[in-house]
């Protein structure tokens, strides 16, 4: 069973969490991302995900196993959306589990950074005003925004 999932349907946060409870883990830590309405400055109305899912799949597989391996965790999932999205639409999910809490929290956010920068992910924002266009996905630094680019 693959532990990332690239999809048009909404992310089954049940199902996910079911799949990772192990009874030796004490520590479970999730990460959801949400569409929002604003995105520097400008009102977003929804946005539009595409992939190349095969290589997201297979890249975002390679980041748990790193996850693992770096924190001990005992499991992780990743699930992406794809196609269109309204406000408040769940776009990413990430789930950690591990004996302790430490670990979950800092492996879900390893996967989440790097889900961000190296998975085959585009994201095109429409706003308010009827315009559209497609913006970076990619995890800027701290000091750093994303910026929108032609597309």
């Amino acid at each position: 069973m693959s532990r990332v999932t690239i999809a048009a349907q909404p992310v089954d946060t049940n199902t996910l969490r079911k799949e990772l409870q192990q009874p030796g883990c004490g520590g479970f830590c999730v990460f959801e991302g949400w569409v929002r309405e604003t995105n520097e400055g400008r009102e977003v109305s929804g946005l539009d995900y595409e992939a190349y899912n095969e290589l997201a799949i297979g890249e975002g597989e390679r980041i748990i196993d790193e996850a693992v391996q770096r924190f001990g965790i005992a499991d992780a999932r990743c699930a992406h959306r794809v196609g269109s999205l309204a406000v408040g639409d769940t776009a990413v999910w990430i789930g950690v589990v591990s004996p302790h809490r430490d670990e979950a929290f800092r492996a879900c956010r390893y996967i989440i950074d790097q889900v961000k920068q190296r998975l085959p992910i585009w994201k095109k924002e429409h706003y308010l005003v009827g315009e559209s266009s497609w913006v970076a996905c990619a995890h800027a630094p701290a000091d750093e925004h994303d910026h929108a680019h032609q597309g």
